[in-house]
């Protein structure tokens, strides 16, 4: 991935010390909004309170989006295909909730993308800072384990109301992050939240029953979700089993 940031061609606004983002209902389809600032724990949950989420390469200024369209996928909306819900029924997996945070995020770091070794924008500052969420209950890690309790994949992202805001998925194993989002969807249908933020459209999302909304849609979607109180704190005593019957 080359630089995200261009300063010779640029009109986005530069983060000062305050906590205040432009508003993202005026940005432009790519959703670059703004740079600069920190990734202290307050600005991150005003961003991600706004749909602004942070993207940005280690040599690039912290860099702040709000894409448009935007990815959804809402709990009783994920599709099964025949194939992997005979791999659920067929097989014993449980997922877990927030049992391994630095683990799940370290792997999501190392995932390799075409031409790189890894995910060159969870970079250690990223780790920290939302580690630093894990810690306060606000991001929490989705993991799949198989019947011997070997780590399949998994993923995470941040809480807030009745939304979840994915950051980035791992697979050690075939379907493991595919298996951590199904338990993710099931655990969230059942406890009342009202979709999954999956950021950027892709076809394999899609797939699986992600949907396209214009921004606009989301920002709304949004506001409304935030009005509920959500959980803060640790997700530990949620999981979901599949199959092994």
């Amino acid at each position: 991935m080359g630089s995200m940031f261009d300063e010779d061609n640029y009109i986005i606004t530069q983060i000062g010390m305050d906590h205040i983002f432009p508003n993202p209902r005026f940005a432009s389809d790519e959703g670059l909004l703004a740079y600069g600032g920190d990734l202290s724990p307050n600005r991150l949950l005003k961003a991600y309170s706004k749909g602004i989420f942070p993207w940005y390469n280690a040599d690039d200024p912290i860099l702040w989006w709000s894409p448009n369209p935007r990815l959804v996928l809402y709990p009783d909306s994920f599709k099964l295909s025949q194939s992997f819900r005979r791999r659920l029924r067929n097989n014993a997996f449980r997922v877990h909730f927030d049992r391994d945070f630095p683990s799940v995020i370290a792997h999501c770091s190392q995932m390799s993308r075409k031409g790189q070794s890894g995910n060159t924008w969870i970079t250690p500052q990223i780790i920290e800072a939302y580690t630093t969420l894990y810690e306060m209950g606000f991001a929490h890690s989705v993991e799949a384990y198989d019947e011997e309790d070997r780590l399949l994949g998994g993923l995470y992202g941040i809480s807030m109301g009745g939304g979840f805001f994915g950051e980035s998925m791992f697979s050690l194993a075939k379907d493991g992050s595919k298996i951590a989002l199904k338990g993710l969807s099931d655990v969230l249908l059942r406890e009342g939240f009202d979709f999954i933020d999956c950021q950027l459209p892709t076809e394999h999302l899609q797939s699986i029953g992600a949907q396209v909304l214009h921004r606009t849609i989301f920002l709304d979607e949004l506001h409304a979700t935030l009005q509920k109180g959500g959980k803060i704190g640790s997700w530990s005593d949620w999981s979901w089993e599949y199959g092994g019957d």
